[in-house]
Parts: C-alpha cells; sequence; structure tokens
C-alpha cells in the first residue's frame, strides 16, 4: 500500500535484501513519525524477527513486503532496517483474526474477531468490505454494532488513502487520522488545494510541515499564498504567546526569518490581508502600526464598548442606604470588615463595575459573601463563575452559592454554533460576580461581557499579581491600568491568615523579599537544599511518594508537583515520567511518542475542547480503556469523558504540571523545584503563583539562589494589547463589517 524510507541514506533497489512476513506484536510504535519496532514472523524463517522503520500504522496480523538491510544493536541485537515497505491484509485464519482483533476497527475485539472469522474463515475481510449486513450471523452482533463496524471499515480505508498521500509528504499518521476528521472525503482535495490551512486548521501540525507539503507539491517559495499563510502563522503564534497585536515592523521581521524571503515583499501581502478582513491595522503613537488578527481586534474593542455601556447604564436593583447596608450585613453575618473591604462592599452597592483585587489571606471571600448577602436580601438574581473547574468549585464551597465554569455559564454547545448566551439570549442576572479573574483572556471576556445584561452589576475578583492568562490579552491588568473600573485593592494580611507562612510567605515573595522557611513539625512552608539536579529529583520523589503521605496527604489525589519548565531533568516531562513509575507502576497500556498511559493515571487536558467540554488545565484520572472501541476514558470530577486513541495529543501526565497550568487550582500540597536551570523562566510572578497554589502544605526544592533569582526578577514580558487605552479613551470604535466573532 505504502512505501517509506526510515533515512536519509540512498539506496538502491538493488543492493537491499528482502522480507515477508505478518506482524505478531507492535513493540513500539510513534504516530507523529511513524517510527516502528515491530516483531515479525518471516515466512520459511524460524522465530520472530525485530523489524525497525518507518511504517504506515502497523497492524498485527497485517503482511509486509519489505526491503531493507541487516543491522546489529549493540543492546537488542539482530534487527531489520526497512528501507521501503508495502502492507497487504493478511490471508491466513490466524493472520485475521490478529488483524481484527488489534483495535484498529472500532467495535472489533479480540473475541468478537475470533467468532467472526471462526464463522467466516479466509472469506472474513471481504465479507465486512462487501457485505457488512452477514455479520449479524454471528452470535452477539446486532445491528448496532455491525453500523459501527461498517462505518469504522470505511473509515480505515479512506484514512490509509489520506496516509499514502500525505506520508509521501513527509507527514506522519497521526495527522493523517486528524486531516480526515477535520476534512472527511474531501482531505487530500483540501491539502492540494491549500497545505497551509494545516497550519491554523490541525493541532500540532505547524507552518513547517505544512510548508515542506507545499513544497512538494509544487508551490513556489514567493507564492502569494505562501506569504500570506506566513504571516498569518506568526500572527496566531503570537496570539499563542499573549499577544493580541504586534507591531507591523517587527511582524514583518520574524515573517521574514520563517519564509526566508525578502522584507519588502511583505508590506503588500498585509495591505491584501487588511482589505480580505483577515487583519486589521491599527496608527501607533510611535508611527509604527499594531496588526491584529480581525478576530482580536474585533473582541478589543468590544470589550472596552461593553465595559463602558455597562458602566454608564443603572442598575434596577433597589438597595437601602450604604450605611444600613453595611450595618445590617455586618451584624447577620457577626462580623467586623476592615476599612478595605467597608470600602469593597460600599463600591459594589455605588458602582455598575468594579474590580477587587489581592492576595491570599486578604478578605476577598469575606467581601464576597458579604455583598452576596446584600443583594440576595432584595431577591436579587446573582450567578458566579471562574475560568476553570477547579476554581468553580472552590468559590461554591466558599459561599455556599452554585459556582459554574464561564464556558457552562455561556451555555456552550458545538452542535449549536458556539456560546448560547450573547447579546439576544443574555443571562438572566442583576449581580455577577467572577473570581480568579486574571485568567480571563481577551476572547473569553468578549464572549462573556456579550452575554451581560447592561442594567447588571459585574464584580471582577482576582489576584492582578498572579501570571497573566494563558490566552492572549492582560485583561484585567489592563482594566486596572486604565482606572476606567472602580477599583479596591486588598494588602493586609488578617490575623487569621498571618499564622499560615504561606500566605505570609507569598507576601513577602510579591514584595521581593525572600520566604521565610520552617523547621518546626507543625509549619506549612519548608523550603529543602538540594544543589544537583539529581537529587533535587530524588527528593521530590521521596516527598511526593513517602514524606507527604506519613502525613496524612494522597499522593495522587492531594499533592501536585509544579515546576516552571516543560523539559530537562526537572520539567514535567521527566517529573511525570519518574512519578508515574513511583505512583501507579505497571503495564503501559497506550504509548504515544514519548508518552505512556497506564489505568488510574492522572492526567490533564491541555486545550480546550468545546465538543467534550473539557478545557486547558482540567485535571482527571483515566478509568478505562476500550481497545476494542479505541477509546480511553478519563473522570473530570465526577464527568466521564471518551478520548479516541487518536485524540491522545489532547492530555499529558498531571503528576507534574507547570506553573501555567496550575493557575487557578489549589491544591492541599505542593511540590516545586527551584533550580539555577530554570533561570530564564525564574520570575516573581511564577514564584508567587505556585506558592498560592498551596492550601496547606508548600515544599520548595532547590537552590536558595535560584529562588533568590525568582523573588528578585519583576520583569514580566511586555504583552502587546491596547485594552487600557481603549478604556481611558471610551474608544468606541470597531470595523461593523467584520464577520461576528
Amino acid at each position: 500500500m505504502a512505501a517509506s524510507k526510515t533515512d536519509n541514506t540512498p539506496a538502491s533497489a538493488a543492493n537491499l535484501d528482502r522480507l515477508a512476513g505478518q506482524i505478531e506484536r507492535i513493540t513500539y510504535s510513534d504516530d507523529e513519525s511513524g517510527f516502528t519496532i515491530a516483531q515479525v514472523k518471516v515466512f520459511n524463517r524460524p522465530g520472530l524477527v525485530t523489524v525497525v522503520g518507518n511504517l504506515m500504522a502497523p497492524t498485527p496480523g497485517e503482511v509486509l513486503k519489505m526491503q531493507g538491510v541487516w543491522t546489529q544493536h549493540p543492546r537488542f541485537g539482530e534487527q531489520f532496517k526497512v528501507v521501503h515497505c508495502r502492507t497487504q491484509v493478511p490471508a491466513t485464519v490466524n493472520g485475521i483474526k490478529k488483524y481484527l482483533g488489534s483495535g484498529m476497527i472500532r467495535g472489533l475485539g479480540p473475541k468478537i474477531a475470533e467468532r467472526i472469522v471462526d464463522h467466516f474463515g479466509k472469506e472474513t475481510l471481504d465479507v465486512i468490505d462487501t457485505d457488512a449486513r452477514r455479520l449479524v450471523e454471528v452470535e452477539g452482533i446486532g445491528k448496532k454494532r455491525v453500523a459501527m463496524i461498517r462505518t469504522a471499515w470505511a473509515e480505515q480505508k479512506e484514512i490509509r488513502n489520506v496516509m499514502l498521500f500525505l506520508q509521501s509528504h513527509g507527514v506522519g499518521t497521526a495527522y493523517a487520522i486528524k486531516i480526515f476528521k477535520r476534512y472527511g472525503d474531501r482531505s487530500i482535495a483540501m491539502v492540494r488545494e491549500n497545505p497551509y490551512r494545516l497550519a491554523t486548521d490541525i493541532f500540532g501540525i505547524g507552518f513547517v510541515t505544512a510548508d515542506r507539503i507545499a513544497e512538494k507539491l509544487g508551490i513556489a517559495k514567493d507564492a502569494p499564498v505562501r506569504i500570506e499563510a506566513g504571516i498569518l502563522y506568526v500572527l496566531h503564534q503570537l496570539t499563542n504567546d499573549g499577544h493580541v497585536y504586534y507591531p507591523d515592523t517587527m511582524l514583518m521581521e520574524k515573517a521574514a526569518e520563517i519564509l526566508q524571503t525578502e522584507f519588502g515583499m511583505l508590506a503588500g501581502v498585509l495591505g491584501t490581508l487588511c482589505k480580505r478582513e483577515q487583519i486589521v491595522m491599527e496608527n501607533l503613537s510611535d508611527g509604527g502600526r499594531a496588526v491584529y488578527l480581525a478576530k482580536f481586534y474585533l473582541c478589543e474593542t468590544r470589550i472596552a464598548q461593553r465595559l463602558r455601556t455597562l458602566i454608564e447604564t443603572p442598575r434596577q436593583v433597589a438597595l437601602m442606604g450604604v450605611a444600613d447596608e453595611l450595618a445590617w450585613v455586618q451584624n447577620h453575618l457577626s462580623i467586623r470588615l476592615a476599612d478595605r473591604q467597608v470600602e469593597a462592599v460600599k463600591s459594589a452597592l455605588e458602582s455598575k463595575v468594579m474590580v477587587i483585587t489581592g492576595g491570599p489571606g486578604t478578605g476577598k471571600t469575606t467581601i464576597i459573601n458579604a455583598i452576596l448577602k446584600i443583594f440576595s436580601r432584595r431577591d436579587t438574581s446573582v450567578l458566579l463563575a471562574a475560568p476553570t473547574g477547579r476554581a468553580a468549585k472552590r468559590m461554591s464551597e466558599a459561599t455556599g452559592h452554585e459556582a459554574k465554569t464561564i464556558h457552562r455559564l455561556l451555555a456552550f454547545s458545538m452542535a449549536h454554533g458556539g456560546f448560547q448566551k450573547k447579546e439576544d439570549n443574555p443571562l438572566s442576572c442583576e449581580l455577577l460576580i467572577i473570581d480568579e479573574a486574571s485568567m480571563i483572556d481577551t476572547l473569553l471576556m468578549h464572549h462573556l461581557l456579550k452575554a451581560v445584561p447592561p442594567s447588571a452589576t459585574l464584580i471582577l475578583v482576582g489576584d492582578v499579581n498572579q501570571l497573566p492568562s494563558v490566552g492572549p490579552g492582560s485583561v484585567l491588568k489592563d482594566i486596572l491600568a486604565s482606572q476606567a473600573v472602580v477599583t479596591v485593592r486588598l494588602n493586609e494580611i488578617f490575623r487569621q491568615a498571618k499564622q499560615s507562612r504561606i500566605i505570609v510567605n507569598a507576601h513577602r515573595i510579591n514584595s521581593g523579599k525572600m520566604p521565610v522557611a520552617g523547621n518546626e513539625r507543625d509549619s506549612d512552608f519548608f523550603f529543602i537544599q538540594r544543589e544537583a539536579p539529581e537529587n533535587a529529583l530524588s527528593t521530590i520523589i521521596t516527598i511526593v511518594d513517602e514524606r507527604l503521605p506519613k502525613l496524612g496527604y494522597d499522593p495522587v489525589n492531594d499533592i501536585q508537583v509544579i515546576t516552571p519548565m516543560h523539559r530537562g531533568l526537572l520539567g514535567t516531562g521527566n517529573l511525570n515520567r519518574q512519578l508515574q513509575e513511583a505512583l501507579n507502576p505497571g503495564e503501559d497500556r497506550i504509548t504515544r511518542g514519548d508518552r505512556r498511559f497506564r489505568m488510574n493515571d492522572k492526567v490533564m487536558q491541555i486545550r480546550n475542547n468545546y465538543d467534550k467540554e473539557v478545557f486547558n488545565g482540567d485535571i482527571g484520572r483515566i478509568t478505562a480503556i476500550a481497545d476494542d472501541l479505541q477509546q480511553l476514558i478519563v473522570d473530570f470530577d465526577g464527568r466521564a469523558v471518551a478520548y479516541e486513541f487518536s485524540d491522545l495529543d489532547e492530555i499529558v501526565l498531571a503528576y507534574a504540571v507547570s506553573v501555567h497550568k496550575a493557575q487557578g487550582s489549589e491544591y492541599p500540597a505542593v511540590v516545586m523545584p527551584v533550580m539555577t536551570q530554570h533561570y530564564v523562566l525564574l520570575q516573581r510572578n511564577l514564584i508567587y503563583t505556585a506558592v498560592t497554589r498551596g492550601r496547606r502544605m508548600v515544599v520548595l526544592v532547590g537552590t536558595r539562589r535560584a529562588l533568590a533569582i525568582g523573588v528578585n526578577t519583576n520583569k514580566t514580558e511586555k504583552r502587546f494589547t491596547r485594552l487600557d487605552e481603549r478604556l481611558r479613551e471610551g474608544n468606541h470604535s470597531t470595523i461593523h463589517s467584520l464577520r461576528k466573532i
């Protein structure tokens, strides 16, 4: 079916050995590259042969006709290194059983495959291909399963065709499946028409891969479609870095570098993209121009518009005098509010839009509860929300009111075209309180404000000193900088909170002071000095697997390792592998590249998936792996979510997570490496954010020098946004012809 080369070494077919046999089992296979290690039963040869090379979606039972060279591996012995390979469906009864029972066809596991082959024998594959209705002749197979098998078989055939085409252009099998899911039977036509669409349409495929396909399809380096795609790709990448716009000169420099083309060719293309309304350009005060992807321009300008409208529209809730309300709520809750808390509650009663910002232990929850009591006293309709499921759950527990994620609040539905709550179907509320507002990016804030009734009161609660949102923008920071919205900043740590070293040290870090670690048994903040990364790694494993569990912490559910980096000995990749081995030893059930999943593994979603209603940063546990359905089931806080094997690049192990991914969540115990090898990422807001994720215990492992670097480095990377300017200027402008977002 397919021919592939395993390396760039030229080889004459005349000089290659030939081998034919049936795949018995797959030892290792990387879907992205196609690299495979397989055990093959070679015809007329005793035993099994180890075959290595780039194979297209290898399946046990398939027959391989190979050309290659024999090699001697120093550890694993004799291997056949494939240079060219073609696959055929098996012809023997045993081969067909193995082939169908491998999990390649959804709905067919080993037991059902065996029953089918026992019934139809060597005709099995022909029956499935031409007259699948006959499968009901087999005991235990009904019409529903027959329909599933027919659909999966047809998809497999079409996917194989797509694989053949894409593999010849250097694209791995995993991406072929994604492309087929996105474009269906038009996959090859779509890729031929404009391969650059892959860079923005398919998760995981970048411009370089799309450009390689385009080159093989004969698209010239100076073709306008290539230059346009390159500029749009760079803009998309910059939004991933947090920018809402980018200065035109800097943008063209980056695009010219990626495209390896002359700088002067790009200016005209910018004009073309602008005419097509794919981008928007605005003049900047320094004489340059801001270049936006159209949807982010629309989002930013509409955020400013809607905040102004909210501020200027009178509320409908009739409240008593502010002094009377304050006296009533303090008496009702049996508390005495501090001066800043009084100011915050007072502002909530007098303002339509306000921000409450402050670190841990400064009384934000007390203020929210007081505001809720006052508004609820008047039978006001109140809604609470937060960006993540964990933050929403924590908000519910702290207030006694239901809180939802923002996505669920806005009733997102892929089937019905996105967020259902918007201008023509607004939220039914007179008060909306949003917690963890520092996590809200430009796109989500745009959708949120579309759904807020103009007469409602909006209160944003968050800690502006944490890391900014993962998505583009610095919404909370920009709102505060604009001074267009009433803001109360809380900086007093209350007496009870002062008993927590976690809270005290978080504020010390935020003010540029080194934290004070405990050495007594009942402390909640520890620093363990380790100079060598290897020693730090073994110490972290021991803390998670042995020391904290002795204090009553569950090593998987209660303890979260948080790290600044993804790579290296103390990055998320290696920490997850080591922690998986320590906390969940056993058989690897599914392998995807260097990721190995097992039953009961702790995993995290790494991108928003609106179909599944799981979002970037959600953490769950693997509860089932169904080989016959090619599905893996993850439990997210009591909700089972199914992943097809081809979608597993959306989840990663979560025994260790990055600081960005931990934002918005709290854990009973946090363990974090702080080493000089993390130098590039050591920032005050990163250390502060990590420390404030721990509720009852924080343990830092590393060097005091690295910790000092982080605490003393307060130069956060600039994000290009203009929301603060628009709010200051009362800017209501937008391009009304742009499609609705």
